[in-house]
């Protein structure tokens, strides 16, 4: 940071105990944002959730914990693992699953903090970046939400404060803490896999802009690279060597690569899937309720705004530098903080737009998560660093309208999430509540009762996880119903998940003077018994 001159009145953001004292109110308030109500809001597991649940159950009871979990599609097993600690402490609860969720999106926020204060040289900037990640819906949303990926925001806004502050103190311990930050990337979520973009990138844009680079730092560079390989070797060890048929995953089936998929028409499949992923930001967002709320957009209107004008200027003064750098040779290293919030951005949305399935998809690209809203800091620096030059009536103004826009970041997102999302009958689809229900439903139900589910395979899922070892339960598939046989004196019941009347109507034809019953709270969430 530039030092004051002489005389001058300090600005309030190089005050740092005041700083700390705001950092810790915006903490407070994203930890509270992912923490509250979490048993309802979303209201049910969703059953990929689930399965993460049932692995971290099984990992608990055998003990072994797993590099990677095979089951639906294969996930990276860190998370998996994490998720295993908190329920053997919480129990297989929500809570239980999703804490490690919402302490990820919480320690995001300051990383978010941590980041931008690094690349910016102000507190004020790490500030604004904090409070815009506490309060982004789309940061809320996944950090409630027992899915591996809320891990990747965290794993890379660390490695890289670690990387920058290293470039800056020229400190061997901070590349040390980088690369086994970013190593541990590999054991999180697929889309960590084109990161390593980022940083050749950076590499060679550190080559261009500092002179004598590699004499000057290649210890540094090979403490990174060690400890990189040192903390994803048993993760590179299991992809190459051990199991490599882990990795041949849904991803080749869904890729705009696929010939299949692309049938000879590459560009204008890539053409309108990265324009839908870029239009996610500011115009139509993921229609898909589990990750945004359709069809707007993941950003709010401001935030949104804030971020269009942030990479505008940084495209601008990527150019400007790139252009005196090999022109007048000027060596200017606010170059490579705009190549690496480039690079940063367009790298982790190619999970996205080589996909063709479901786009745009706000879950693919979180790895642009924490570098949208550093780049959206921008605009509001730029006028935080001028306010003090305009005149009094003005300046007024402009205080105003920071308050009116941050008041209104808080809200705006806030009451969509907590308001709008948590009473929408269709959020309540999106992550099956009825499940939920259904497994209420059996708690009330004595120990003794026999109870035959019939459901799918993922919806059995949500009902196993939060009923471990529930006594006299059995699950079937619809074409298994015929195998089910109780008489007016048993102690038995039949729950369908769905309205499958074909198969309703069939087992109540088959049970003379059966009682049906349909469940149906007010959300619409519903399921179905037959029972003496």
């Amino acid at each position: 940071m530039k030092k004051e001159e002489k005389g001058a009145v300090t600005p309030w953001y190089q005050d740092r105990t005041l700083v700390a004292g705001l950092l810790f109110a915006i903490l407070l308030a994203a930890f509270t944002l992912r923490f509250a109500n979490i048993e309802n809001i979303p209201y049910s597991i969703f059953p990929d959730e689930a399965q993460n649940g049932i692995d971290a159950q099984n990992a608990n009871a055998s003990g072994q914990y797993k590099l990677f979990y095979e089951s639906n599609n294969g996930r990276e097993g860190l998370f998996i693992n994490i998720q295993a600690m908190s329920i053997k402490m919480l129990g297989s609860t929500t809570l239980g699953l999703k804490l490690p969720s919402i302490i990820f999106g919480t320690l995001t926020v300051l990383g978010v903090f941590l980041l931008s204060s690094e690349l910016f040289g102000s507190y004020l900037a790490g500030l604004i970046g904090a409070y815009l990640t506490t309060f982004s819906y789309w940061a809320i949303n996944f950090s409630r939400i027992g899915f591996r990926a809320i891990m990747l925001p965290f794993i890379l806004t660390f490695a890289f404060y670690f990387l920058f502050r290293g470039l800056r103190t020229k400190k061997l311990h901070d590349f040390l803490l980088a690369g086994f930050i970013y190593g541990l990337g590999l054991h999180t979520y697929i889309a960590f896999r084109v990161s390593p973009l980022v940083l050749i990138v950076l590499f060679i844009s550190l080559l261009i802009t500092r002179e004598k680079f590699l004499k000057n730092y290649w210890q540094h560079v090979l403490i990174f690279a060690v400890a990189m390989f040192v903390s994803s070797a048993p993760m590179l060890l299991d992809f190459f060597y051990w199991n490599p048929q882990h990795y041949a995953s849904r991803t080749s089936e869904i890729s705009i690569l696929n010939p299949t998929v692309n049938q000879g028409h590459i560009l204008p499949i890539v053409a309108k899937t990265f324009g839908l992923s870029l239009a996610k930001y500011n115009f139509w967002g993921d229609q898909n309720m589990r990750q945004n709320y359709p069809p707007y957009p993941i950003l709010n209107p401001i935030t949104g705004l804030a971020f269009l004008i942030g990479l505008i200027y940084i495209f601008s003064k990527f150019f400007h530098l790139l252009y005196i750098r090999f022109k007048n040779k000027v060596r200017d290293q606010k170059l490579d903080v705009y190549v690496f919030l480039l690079i940063w951005f367009f790298a982790l949305l190619i999970p996205e737009f080589l996909a063709y399935e479901g786009n745009p998809h706000a879950l693919r690209s979180i790895g642009t998560l924490p570098v949208v809203m550093i780049i959206a800091v921008l605009p509001f620096l730029w006028i935080f660093k001028k306010i003090n030059s305009f005149g009094h009536s003005f300046k007024i103004f402009v205080l105003s309208g920071l308050i009116a826009a941050f008041t209104f970041i808080a809200i705006f997102d806030t009451v969509k999430y907590f308001v709008f999302f948590a009473n929408s009958p269709a959020q309540h689809g999106a992550f099956e509540g009825n499940l939920k229900e259904v497994s209420n439903y059996i708690r009330t139900l004595p120990g003794a009762t026999q109870k035959n589910i019939v459901t799918g395979s993922m919806q059995r899922l949500t009902i196993g996880f939060l009923n471990q070892n529930l006594p006299n339960t059995t699950y079937f598939y619809p074409d298994q119903v015929e195998s089910i046989n109780f008489g007016p004196d048993s102690k038995a019941v039949i729950i369908f998940t769905n309205a499958d009347w074909e198969t309703i109507n069939a087992t109540r034809n088959r049970f003379p003077n059966i009682n049906f019953q349909q469940h149906t709270n007010r959300f619409g969430d519903t399921f179905y018994t037959l029972a003496y």
